[in-house]
């Protein structure tokens, strides 16, 4: 598929997709949201694409929604034309945590609304020395919970912070942000590119399946009802990884103090 405003480096089993509308601080107009919902929906257990690597051209990761180009549309918009619009942007967060490929984000500069969403909505961040994220959308006559932020935010750093960035529109920087466990690494952008790849080569050890199914395993525990329901879906993928010739590779690969060479997905 040819983009507009991503652009999409396939290295490998990596994906390096990058928002490229550095004018606009990579912020959403409606291309960059089809854009970023047909790349993540469209990621299978069978793609080629094993990890995806997310980051923002220029000196912002997003600055959430182009309100310049959302206004330019000239006649206000009915209910349900605004609810068709939000569900679409909504629908990038819901197929990022859908797709079964684990997703570092490299948090440069702002992050603010949506472009908090998308990293929120990744499996891991890396951040900048001055990036800074916030749920903007209380600063602008909004509700602070939208495109999933409230279901995320106060899953990672708790119901009092989390409380306290959406009530207020408040700005989180690095260090806080890493202290809160929120980030797991912040330096430079060449610093985060290097170990942005570090981490996708270290899941590539691990068998296809097996890179898969914990994503989904951490999703899912997140919202577990016991710690029973945990340990049988614990149970379940691990039996599932041993069928198959990946598993047995995967153990003389550890055996033989190697890498291991695993099938195709």
């Amino acid at each position: 598929m040819q983009y507009e405003h991503l652009e999409v480096d396939i290295q490998g089993a990596v994906a390096w997709v990058t928002l490229n509308r550095p004018e606009r601080l990579n912020a959403l107009n409606p291309k960059m949201i089809a854009e970023l919902t047909a790349f993540f929906g469209g990621l299978r257990a069978s793609s080629p694409v094993r990890v995806v690597i997310l980051r923002g051209a220029g000196r912002a990761f997003c600055a959430g929604l182009d309100l310049k180009d959302f206004q330019s549309g000239g006649a206000r918009k009915s209910v349900g034309e605004m609810l068709e619009f939000q569900r679409k942007v909504r629908d990038i967060m819901i197929a990022m945590r859908r797709c079964p490929q684990p997703v570092i984000s490299i948090v440069n500069g702002s992050a603010s609304g949506g472009g908090f969403a998308l990293a929120l909505a990744s499996d891991i961040r890396l951040a900048t020395t001055d990036a800074r994220m916030n749920a903007s959308f209380i600063r602008l006559g909004l509700s602070g919970c939208d495109v999933g932020v409230s279901y995320f935010l106060p899953r990672m750093v708790g119901a009092s912070v989390a409380a306290e960035l959406m009530l207020t529109g408040r700005f989180l920087h690095a260090q806080r942000a890493l202290a809160l466990g929120l980030v797991s690494h912040i330096g430079s952008p060449d610093e985060l590119e290097a170990e942005a790849a570090a981490l996708a080569d270290e899941m590539l050890r691990a068998t296809p399946l097996g890179l898969q199914l914990t994503k989904d395993a951490l999703g899912i525990a997140i919202d577990a009802n016991s710690l029973e329901a945990v340990i049988a879906l614990e149970d379940r993928n691990q039996v599932l990884c041993t069928q198959g010739e990946d598993f047995a590779e995967g153990v003389a690969a550890f055996l033989e103090k190697r890498a291991p060479r695993y099938g195709a997905p």
